[in-house]
């Protein structure tokens, strides 16, 4: 409670800085951030909590981002375009999550890492509504770009917030309770008497809520957005590489994890976007090897232990 505490006002903190001092370039830190926290948060519900590793984010994101795309093209107000995204890719979740929350493991995650391509093609071949390849040019929200800019950070960090105090809620929620019997054992929780695949689907709901409100969010804070964009594997890889740099299934580790990842992305990547792929490539593999905990385990000694159970007898020192 005092750590998420202390993460709350310093998160908090960072922002009124921000709000009132920052430039455009940290304003839109700022806002990534908040994103990221978002697409973090949301990925645990599912991915931390229920133990079923989704790789769906991608899809919710960009169904999301076209929904309310289409939307404000044909004049529906912002606010209401942004809840309405949210809700369909929330609709659309419920029936993915019928489809495919029998399926367990990787046979899971390759059945909700398909979901991305195949929205990517509806929206590659429906070229009247969406553009097609070309993309969708959204109309400009008012106000200069500064004040733009500081509405998107405001609106971003709101829904951060939401979606953290919301896996806060669900903690202490009779559904919280489900997800972990459901991670811990799934075969054991059905014995008990607990819905699964109601508490599946629930779950995968809420997550794809606040994952589709975010790509609304983004799509007219970018005002273009294209399939490439939008539906990009990397959207559904780098949630669960926050997650897993924060701690997988506790409420503070994706917003640790969003914090570290974006100081990566600007001090490293941005430097070498040709080993981009790579790089989060090699993360993951140290994480799950070394840090499975998150960076709160981060301790010297406990990392030369974990080296040493991985190295072969032979080549232990």
């Amino acid at each position: 409670m005092l750590r998420g505490g202390l993460i709350g006002a310093a998160a908090v903190t960072v922002f009124g800085i921000l709000l009132l001092f920052g430039d455009n370039y940290a304003l839109r830190l700022g806002t990534t951030v908040a994103m990221y926290v978002t697409l973090a948060t949301a990925w645990n519900i599912i991915g931390g909590f229920a133990g079923y590793p989704s790789f769906a984010t991608a899809a919710f994101f960009g169904l999301g981002a076209y929904t309310s795309g289409i939307a404000l093209s044909n004049g529906i107000p912002l606010s209401v375009a942004w809840a309405g995204a949210g809700l369909i890719v929330a609709l659309f979740a419920v029936m993915l999550g019928l489809c495919i929350l029998h399926l367990r493991g990787h046979y899971f995650a390759i059945g909700s890492l398909v979901a991305a391509d195949v929205l990517r093609e509806i929206t590659n071949v429906w070229v009247s509504v969406t553009g097609g390849g070309i993309g969708l040019n959204l109309p400009l929200p008012g106000g200069d770009a500064e004040t733009q800019a500081k509405l998107f950070l405001c609106v971003m960090s709101g829904l951060a917030g939401a979606a953290c105090c919301a896996a806060w809620t669900l903690t202490r929620s009779r559904l919280g309770v489900a997800l972990r019997c459901i991670a811990q054992n799934e075969d054991a929780a059905q014995v008990i008497g607990i819905d699964t695949g109601r508490s599946k689907i629930a779950a995968l709901a809420l997550s794809s809520l606040f994952v589709g409100i975010a790509g609304a969010i983004y799509a007219s804070w970018t005002i273009y957005i294209d399939p490439s964009d939008v539906y990009d594997v990397s959207l559904s890889v780098k949630p669960i590489i926050m997650t897993l740099l924060g701690g997988v299934g506790t409420v503070t580790g994706p917003i640790v994890g969003a914090f570290a990842f974006l100081g990566l992305e600007e001090l490293i990547w941005r430097n070498s976007l040709e080993f981009h792929s790579g790089f989060l490539g090699l993360l993951v593999v140290a994480l799950v090897l070394f840090l499975p905990a998150g960076l709160g385990q981060l301790r010297v000694g406990s990392i030369w232990t974990r080296i040493r159970t991985v190295l072969p007898p032979e080549a232990r020192p």
